[in-house]
C-alpha cells in the first residue's frame, strides 16, 4: 500500500470509491435521523422503554456502520501492508479489534 500520509501531520488517509463513500454515509445519516428521532422522544416525554428500543436501533445501525467499514479495511489496507510486508498492520488491526469489543 502506498503510503497515505498527510506530510504535514503525519496521519494515514484512506482513499474510498464513490460506492464505499455512498454506503457508508447512508449508515451514517440513517443513524443521525434516529438519534433525531429519540431527541424528539425525549422533548415531547416520551415512555422511557419505547426510547430506550430507540437507542438500540442506533446502537445497531452503528454496528452495522463499524462492520461495513471494518471489512473495507481489512480487504484494502490491512491486506495491501500485509502484502508489502508491513507486518504492524495486523498489531494496528488487532488493536482496533480490542478498541470496538469494550
Amino acid at each position: 500500500m502506498e503510503n497515505n500520509s498527510c506530510p504535514h501531520c503525519g496521519e494515514r488517509h484512506k482513499e474510498r470509491t464513490q460506492e464505499e463513500k455512498k454506503e457508508l454515509l447512508i449508515r451514517l445519516r440513517r443513524a443521525e435521523g434516529q438519534i433525531r428521532g429519540i431527541e424528539k422522544m425525549v422533548e415531547e416525554n416520551a415512555y422511557c422503554p419505547d426510547i430506550l428500543i430507540q437507542v438500540s436501533a442506533v446502537t445497531s445501525a452503528l454496528n452495522s456502520f463499524n462492520k461495513a467499514l471494518l471489512a473495507c479495511h481489512i480487504k484494502s489496507c490491512v491486506s495491501e501492508d500485509i502484502r508489502a510486508g508491513k507486518e504492524e498492520a495486523v498489531d494496528e488491526l488487532v488493536a482496533v479489534l480490542q478498541k470496538l469489543m469494550k
